[in-house]
């Protein structure tokens, strides 16, 4: 009898969120005439692309043990660096992209370098940069946003532009994370950082370089979503953070790390992004949507410490 339990167990835990999202789907594809069509699902990708790419950022922090609150402030300092010199010179798109993203992932140093070095406690870090991430987007661009016209730049943002390009960061983060070296010492810093360091692992290093890859990604999901917009505004971004937490929670990502797959977390971000399309196309308010939204997230942190006691 115990034997079926655990197998059960077992089950849910690898294809419990995948059977979620097949609902999903299911449901949403009888009861709604517009969820059927092919724009919408090209919608649903678009948004999904944005979020994505900075949920994949956030899942190799939290397996480290690590949280990221700046993600959606970073979101915002990429698009006003980026639009403050396609503004001066609309043909300099290279660096303008290299520019907005470099920026943020200079922030994701200093979140690594407080959070290993000083030992401030990630939420700590993190939550103050995001604070200081939000002011710089805004001091930089003296709150206003830069409306952008640029045709170079707003390619980055057409048509099935944003799906290709997290399907390949999706790829290549899912060879790093389950190829590389660099992605064993990952799952090595979450799941035990004495053993990892005394193992030969350098932990403190390994913790910065995620925190500079979230960085990095989040300042590509800006660029991304400042073409899209053909704006960079200081105030976008806000909440980004909880999405990007909940779809790797979702996808199996563990909060005291160690655990989490690239694959969970697309399975995750496909979760979120069918919900809010869902959401909206049912009239549901945006303020119920947040509700909705956090009770998941509470739901599957405690599916994860139910699921390792019962492991135990």
């Amino acid at each position: 009898m115990e034997t079926r339990k655990l197998s059960l167990m077992d089950f849910l835990k690898k294809y419990g969120i995948l059977i979620v999202l097949i609902a999903m789907w299911v449901i949403m594809l009888i009861v709604s005439p517009t969820f059927r069509t092919v724009e919408n699902a090209v919608n649903i990708l678009r948004q999904v692309a944005v979020n994505g790419i900075i949920a994949i950022g956030m899942t190799f922090v939290i397996m480290t043990g690590g949280i990221d609150l700046t993600v959606g402030s970073l979101i915002a300092v990429s698009g006003v660096v980026a639009g403050s010199i396609l503004v001066a010179d609309p043909s300099k798109v290279g660096l303008a992209v290299l520019a907005g993203i470099a920026v943020c992932g200079l922030f994701g140093a200093i979140n690594g370098l407080f959070t290993a070095y000083a030992g401030v406690p990630p939420f700590v870090a993190t939550l103050a940069g995001m604070t200081m991430a939000r002011g710089f987007a805004y001091v930089y661009s003296d709150g206003k946003p830069y409306t952008l016209a640029s045709e170079g730049f707003s390619v980055i943002g057409k048509g099935y532009a944003p799906i290709i390009i997290f399907l390949v960061i999706l790829l290549i983060s899912n060879f790093i994370l389950s190829k590389t070296k660099f992605g064993r010492y990952i799952y090595a810093t979450g799941g035990n950082s004495r053993a990892a360091m005394a193992s030969g692992v350098n932990v403190k290093k390994v913790t910065i370089w995620v925190y500079i890859l979230s960085g990095i990604l989040a300042g590509i999901s800006g660029i991304v979503l400042a073409s899209r917009t053909n704006s960079g505004q200081p105030a976008v971004g806000t909440g980004y953070e909880t999405d990007a937490i909940a779809a790797a929670v979702i996808g199996g990502t563990s909060m005291s790390g160690g655990i989490g797959t690239i694959g969970g977390t697309l399975i995750g971000i496909l979760i979120i992004g069918t919900l809010n399309n869902s959401l909206n196309l049912l009239n549901v308010s945006s303020y119920y949507q947040q509700i909705i939204k956090g009770l998941i997230i509470v739901g599957a942190v405690c599916f994860d410490i139910f699921s390792k006691k019962r492991s135990k």
